[in-house]
């Protein structure tokens, strides 16, 4: 029985909390908490607040518990980004990997939420929960590219679970929220023409802010024909990027990003 109930234990466990503020017409950090296997560190030439979460255990896993918690004060602007792409590694049997992230817009503020790709290897098992609460004012932009396998590398998933909810809403109104579920032959799911149409990497885009109307034709340019753009408001922009592999979904999504946040993307997505 203590054998059992060792293995039941997480592997790793790590949380983050992070806020900005507005001083003196600058942004700079309001708060910051970090613990076990997260880590975020602040280069200096960044503008305005800009974090990098570093995964110091390597990778997720089954069991894997991380929270991020994030808060763009008001009217300041923060950037939260991942050091490199995280990568789910094989789980044990009814044992899964869970991120869950929250994120709050302060009136006049600006929160980008831009981490790297998330790798899944064969036999992976990964909860992922993502929420954003906003001011009525407030702009946002996120990107969470996903690489199911590297094709590069002969990698296939045909054991594996991905579980992904979203949800965005302004002035406690939900405004967006998507799902993806894909279990079992995740490969065969995404041959699908109306799933992945053989796509092996995909990333959804959010974009909250008042230009969102007039960045659609640029959004439209970047994506693969089975991708796809639209304006839910005039100010809300999703679209969802589907790419052969990852180094061509990195192709679309760098420049892209370049455009949405006016060349200010992360210098982790350049390395």
């Amino acid at each position: 029985m203590q054998a059992a109930t060792l293995l039941d234990q997480p592997r790793a466990i790590g949380s983050a909390t992070v806020s900005s503020k507005c001083r003196q017409g600058r942004s700079c950090i309001d708060t910051l908490h970090q613990a076990g296997t997260l880590k975020l560190v602040f280069p200096r030439n960044a503008c305005d607040v800009e974090g990098v979460l570093i995964n110091t255990a390597g990778g997720m896993t089954g069991g894997d518990r991380f929270d991020i918690a994030a808060t763009a004060g008001e009217g300041s602007n923060l950037t939260l980004t991942t050091q490199a792409a995280e990568r789910a590694y094989r789980a044990q049997s009814k044992q899964i990997g869970r991120i869950r992230t929250r994120l709050s817009v302060e009136s006049g503020a600006q929160l980008h939420w831009l981490p790297q790709e998330t790798i899944l290897y064969e036999g992976s098992a990964l909860s992922r929960r993502l929420d954003v609460d906003m001011a009525a004012d407030g702009h946002f932009l996120m990107v969470e590219p996903v690489i199911f396998g590297r094709r590069a590398m002969g990698e296939q998933l045909r054991s594996a679970m991905f579980r992904d909810r979203i949800d965005v809403r302004r002035d406690g109104l939900l405004i967006y929220r998507d799902g993806v579920l894909l279990e079992g032959d995740v490969e065969a799911k995404l041959d699908r023409p109306a799933i992945g149409a053989g796509a092996r990497a995909m990333a959804n885009l959010v974009l909250v802010a008042p230009e969102a109307e007039g960045m659609l034709p640029a959004v439209r340019q970047f994506l693969e024909p089975a991708g796809g753009a639209s304006l839910l408001q005039p100010d809300l922009l999703v679209a969802r990027c589907l790419a052969p592999d990852g180094f061509e979904l990195r192709k679309r999504l760098v420049p892209l990003l370049d455009r949405l946040t006016h060349n200010r993307l992360p210098m982790s997505w350049r390395l």
